[in-house]
């Protein structure tokens, strides 16, 4: 039997949302990389902090798509790994705190989506949301933020990578695609993914299944398009990384792909301080 969500009485909400020996908010791989390369992932974990208890859903309902960016995060991790770039990673569930959401965005603390009520997000008080930004929301943007401005200090500006995935099927309908490419103004890493992906074969969506020029992209906007970074939402379809084996296949090309970027944005000058650099003489 599911929990009991928490209470939406103000002074029956938890003081402190995590517990000391829970894991923190964010956790960043390889940081002190010096690739001009930067993944995010704000959507990596399912994870709920014991505070919250199930917020009122079943198990599947705390594994599902709304819940996780299903693959994203081993994704991410493997990326970072064979490329040796530093990523960011968001550790608790998009349920309790949508990082890639303005906080007055209603999907910050999503009530409802695809069928599926959140009764832990139902009637919150100010006060418990002002608790769950500064708990999580706030930790991970600073700790993109602090990355964001390492990589600037040491070299040309780093490109900007958020990995996402999303579900075959949204609220009844199927999504044909199978990669999705998130942009807005900045087309540089646009055609760069978009040219990779389609010459191995996916069918590609140009700002589909979503659009880059959403005003819920919030990661990008807030940290990459403000400053000139050269940035990219990639959306990967669930059921193409839902295992260890599909997350290695997405991995090796996307990995070819963000390899490349470094010299083809180099070809067209890009860089905050006119420097050139490459994976192949970065060290």
């Amino acid at each position: 039997m599911a929990q009991s969500p928490v209470s939406d009485k103000k002074n029956d909400s938890p003081r402190q949302l995590l517990a000391a020996d829970e894991p923190g908010p964010f956790q960043v791989l390889n940081p002190l990389a010096d690739s001009p390369i930067l993944l995010v992932c704000d959507h990596a974990s399912c994870r709920f902090p014991r505070s919250l208890g199930d917020m009122g859903l079943d198990p599947f309902a705390r594994r599902c798509h709304l819940a996780v960016d299903i693959g994203a995060g081993a994704l991410t991790e493997k990326l970072a790994a064979s490329l040796g770039v530093t990523a960011v990673l968001a550790q608790y569930s998009r349920l309790v705190m949508d990082c890639n959401r303005q906080l007055m965005d209603p999907g910050a603390y999503l009530q409802f989506g695809d069928g599926i009520l959140v009764p832990g997000n139902r009637n919150l008080h100010q006060s418990d949301k002002d608790l769950r930004a500064e708990a999580l929301y706030w930790p991970y943007h600073k700790a993109v933020d602090k990355q964001v401005q390492r990589l600037r200090n040491i070299g040309p500006a780093p490109a900007f990578i958020a990995v996402h995935s999303f579900t075959p099927v949204m609220n009844g309908e199927a999504r044909p695609w199978e990669m999705g490419v998130l942009w807005d103004t900045d087309t540089r890493l646009r055609d760069i993914f978009l040219e990779g992906f389609t010459a191995e074969g996916y069918l590609v969506g140009d700002n589909e299944p979503y659009s880059g020029k959403a005003p819920q992209d919030f990661t990008i906007d807030h940290h990459a398009e403000a400053i000139g970074l050269p940035h990219i939402g990639i959306e990967i379809r669930q059921d193409l990384i839902d295992d260890a084996a599909g997350v290695d296949v997405v991995a090796d090309v996307m990995h070819e792909i963000i390899e490349s970027i470094p010299d083809k944005i180099n070809q067209t000058g890009a860089g905050d301080n006119g420097k050139r650099a490459s994976f192949h003489d970065r060290g």
